[in-house]
């Protein structure tokens, strides 16, 4: 039986953020703005952000709440952690609890330490040298459920059409190198993942976290931990 309350409650965040003017205004202003939308719209949501990586640097574009800054520093800092990777990957993750996380245990711990419990981190859909990913936190465990993940990917498309309509005016050239180098990290990933679960049996996401365990323990970018699998066979530091 379909949710009917759900799908209203997107039909009117698809009508909200198609209301938000996106040609001719300061990128900042608009992701703000969308990020405000985000936050009231998304049931589990205590704070939002926008995170957007181009290259090696990543910084919060936009944020409401200061909850979100705050947690996305902590992932900044370490160069690793659920927003930073579904960007990198393009993959979305939900952390259920932090102070139960195994993924990123160095990060869940120093995030359950200011408070946030849960996450929903929502890769931007790809189409520019700029990659990134939506961020949801809140203050209680489970908090983001299938409901959230779909609004989650509404706005995160949003954002997308936000970042591409900024970027019109940079160069043609620079925007195709930055697109190929984000497309090869990704593709990298993705032979990686392969690899690991033809060779021990096991899901997407469990190779996922074996990759992400090896980059913190090796303290290498998680693209060059994937790279060395994939041409050698072996992960850094096992």
């Amino acid at each position: 039986m379909e949710d009917t309350g759900s799908m209203a409650d997107l039909t009117a965040l698809h009508e909200e953020l198609a209301r938000v003017v996106v040609v001719g205004r300061d990128l900042s202003v608009v992701l703000t703005e969308i990020t405000g939308i985000a936050r009231r719209a998304m049931p589990g949501a205590e704070a939002t952000s926008i995170t957007l990586v181009r290259g090696d640097d990543a910084h919060t574009a936009a944020f409401d709440g200061q909850l979100a800054i705050d947690a996305d520093e902590l992932q900044y800092e370490r160069g690793h952690g659920p927003c930073l990777d579904a960007g990198r990957a393009g993959q979305i993750f939900v952390v259920d609890d932090m102070r139960t996380e195994q993924r990123w245990p160095d990060y869940a711990r120093h995030t359950a330490a200011i408070g946030v419990r849960s996450s929903l981190s929502v890769p931007l859909p790809f189409q520019d040298a700029v990659i990134g990913a939506v961020n949801n936190y809140a203050t209680r465990p489970e908090a983001f459920g299938d409901t959230d993940v779909e609004f989650g990917q509404e706005v995160a498309s949003w954002v997308a059409l936000a970042v591409g309509h900024a970027r019109l005016g940079v160069q043609a050239g620079q925007d195709l190198a930055g697109m190929r180098a984000a497309m090869a990290s990704r593709a990298v990933i993705e032979q990686a993942k392969g690899i690991l679960m033809e060779r021990n049996g096991i899901t997407a996401d469990e190779a996922f976290t074996v990759l992400t365990r090896a980059s913190q323990r090796a303290n290498t970018k998680l693209r060059d931990v994937a790279r060395q699998l994939v041409s050698t066979g072996t992960l850094p530091g096992t």
